[in-house]
């Protein structure tokens, strides 16, 4: 099942362009688009528009909202191994919307080209327009721009990365405490617990006179026995 954002409909997209897309001019080969966000917050408008401005129909518009570390998205899967057929094109905003990843990237660029036999455009880069590069020379150069596009593009996430594990040491060496905060003891724990170490108590009348249960119990014993390096 296609995601709620999965492909675009006609109202979000005329919103977007200012107004309709007629299916009139279509050219015979059929062009589809693909936008990609790292998460739900993110906004992908700014790619719509640029595939609304290069004649893409909202019907022929793909989108995850989906990490791009990897190809395993099912909006992209559906788009490249069922929807785009040969002489069809593949068209991007940029070579990062595909994905992160260098080695992933020149692979599924080899796959969509060699094996699909789809054309790939890249709108901020024209050099990557393979409906323009079937020269000897256009290709050479379309393979460097796209192996140094796809180093960048690798690069990136590997900076962001290590900018936010250097930013959680960071602000776990300035005692920011992560994950779920952690209860407190209760003061009527102490006690009880107490006579519960000197075997003057059970563990069962200790829970009764906490009134919590066994797991509580043990939970809050870890607690203090870790706080106090037991």
């Amino acid at each position: 099942m296609t995601p709620p954002w999965g492909k675009i409909t006609a109202k979000t997209w005329q919103g977007l362009v200012g107004g309709a897309i007629t299916e009139s001019g279509v050219r015979n080969m059929k062009e589809y688009g693909y936008a990609r966000v790292s998460t739900k917050e993110q906004n992908e408008h700014r790619q719509l528009i640029a595939l609304a401005e290069f004649g893409i129909c909202s019907e022929h518009i793909f989108m995850d909202k989906q990490s791009g570390k990897d190809f395993n998205r099912a909006n992209y899967q559906e788009l490249t191994r069922t929807v785009l057929q040969k002489g069809d094109a593949l068209v991007v905003k940029s070579i990062d919307r595909l994905g992160r990843d260098y080695r992933e990237i020149l692979d599924e660029w080899k796959y969509l080209t060699r094996d699909v036999e789809a054309d790939i455009v890249v709108l901020d880069m024209p050099l990557l327009d393979t409906r323009r590069t079937n020269d000897l020379t256009g290709k050479l150069i379309a393979d460097i721009v796209l192996q140094i596009l796809s180093y960048v593009a690798q690069s990136e996430r590997e900076n962001t990365l290590q900018r936010q594990a250097e930013g959680i040491r960071a602000a776990k060496a300035r005692g920011v405490a992560f994950g779920r905060p952690r209860r407190e003891v209760p003061p009527a724990f102490f006690p009880v617990y107490q006579q519960w170490k000197a075997k003057e108590l059970d563990r069962a009348e200790a829970e009764r006179r906490l009134g919590i249960s066994k797991m509580k119990f043990y939970r809050l014993v870890w607690q203090v026995e870790r706080a106090e390096g037991s």
